[in-house]
């Protein structure tokens, strides 16, 4: 059966994005897609709970795509996740709502990937600095899928690899919607782009 993929997007200052506002531009134009502008809805902060929490409840997969800005989510994210994310909704004894369903980041950074690394100047993978949103998933229920990334994002437009990562953010998105991507084997990757054999979107150089 496909699945219906929630894209919640949060970048504070849009109108500078060179890389992620082109991947939320693209997964808007697709049909199994429903993709929301956080700060552009929220920009007060003011969270609808029950509109997030229906709109969890139509959808099967979960991505939070946003650029990754000291170890961490923009903090309309982190709003959203104190707010949504409430006991006896997504924990709980009774809060069993998005059990089952598959949660994924979608990150850019400004580094390049071998700085993320356990001898790299930030010491850890993403993967491992995500860890909070990890534990969230697996608190909730939810399937935890490693993040798809960009490193060097700052220069990836002029050395020619955000046409090659748009090209693999389709296809994720794709096996994403058609359920044929393999949680036991992606459990096992840093990023997800390494399932894919063209990992050129994935290099720091």
């Amino acid at each position: 059966m496909n699945k219906k993929i929630l894209l919640l997007f949060a970048h504070p200052s849009k109108h500078r994005s060179e890389v992620n506002s082109p991947l939320f531009e693209f997964a808007k134009k697709l049909d199994f897609v429903t993709a929301v502008d956080l700060y552009a809805e929220y920009p007060d902060y003011n969270i609808d709970i029950d509109k997030e929490q229906t709109r969890l409840n139509e959808h099967d997969v979960v991505i939070f795509q946003f650029p990754f800005y000291w170890y961490s989510t923009p903090s309309i994210l982190k709003e959203w996740q104190d707010l949504v994310l409430e006991y006896g909704y997504a924990y709980g004894s009774t809060g069993t709502a998005l059990k089952g369903k598959t949660f994924m980041c979608a990150i850019s950074a400004g580094g390049k990937e071998q700085a993320y690394r356990a001898e790299g100047y930030n010491h850890f993978t993403v993967r491992e600095l995500l860890q909070p949103l990890e534990q969230t998933a697996n608190i909730t229920g939810m399937n935890y899928l490693p993040p798809f990334a960009l490193f060097s994002s700052r220069t990836a437009t002029n050395d020619n690899r955000l046409d090659n990562h748009l090209e693999l953010w389709h296809r994720v998105l794709n096996q994403l919607h058609q359920g044929a991507i393999d949680l036991v084997e992606a459990r096992q990757l840093v990023i997800i782009n390494e399932l894919y054999s063209d990992k050129t979107s994935s290099e720091g150089a």
